[in-house]
């Protein structure tokens, strides 16, 4: 995933890293550079502005105020938000730079980072996307489960998707509600979440 840098007028960090994570998002590797945190994907453009809408990555949509500083892409192509406005559980988003639709077409797919220093503190029982992708899974019983392989957002509260280890009833992944009555433990260290399945939640 590449930005051109021609044409959305953003410009490269004075030094880019080629280090940094790899996680799945539906069907698609998301590299994370180091010291970034993923905060949206660019879905598409909207209209003849120049607007992309942005699909969420995080729980503090305010990180799109106007003038706060974004990174494009894996090169990390520094730009800054102009306006943001709500829009059918997405944001639009005015970049910068980008003034019409074939540039903002151009942005389509593209990851937004903002930098580890530029980043809020969380609160408790608050985790970064990172932090919970490949965490494996476990029950309240101590059966395992398998791993999270991505986060949605969607609007109420966060939805993990877990890759079960062995399929049960025929399911291969599994939907769990991001809610204190599932998610009884997170363990950052050990990399372990231990759930609560509710009634059903498996049919």
């Amino acid at each position: 995933m590449q930005a051109n840098q021609a044409t959305t007028n953003t410009k490269p960090t004075s030094k880019p890293t080629l280090k940094g994570e790899q996680y799945r998002h539906r069907n698609e590797t998301v590299f994370v550079p180091t010291g970034y945190f993923a905060i949206g994907r660019i879905s598409t453009a909207h209209g003849l502005r120049g607007e992309v809408r942005v699909e969420l990555h995080t729980d503090f949509p305010e990180r799109f105020a106007p003038d706060v500083v974004v990174y494009v892409g894996r090169d990390l192509l520094e730009t800054v938000v102009e306006y943001a406005r709500p829009h059918k559980q997405q944001l639009l988003i005015k970049l910068a730079g980008v003034e019409n639709r074939n540039q903002a077409e151009a942005l389509r797919s593209q990851w937004l980072f903002v930098a580890e220093a530029d980043t809020v503190e969380l609160t408790d029982d608050t985790y970064w996307v990172h932090d919970i992708i490949g965490m494996q899974v476990q029950t309240d019983v101590n059966e395992p489960l398998g791993t999270v392989r991505e986060v949605l957002f969607t609007g109420a509260n966060d939805v993990y998707v877990i890759e079960l280890a062995e399929a049960i009833n025929g399911q291969t992944e599994l939907l769990l509600p991001a809610i204190a009555e599932v998610v009884q433990a997170v363990d950052l260290e050990a990399s372990m979440m231990t759930v609560h399945l509710l009634p059903g939640i498996l049919d």
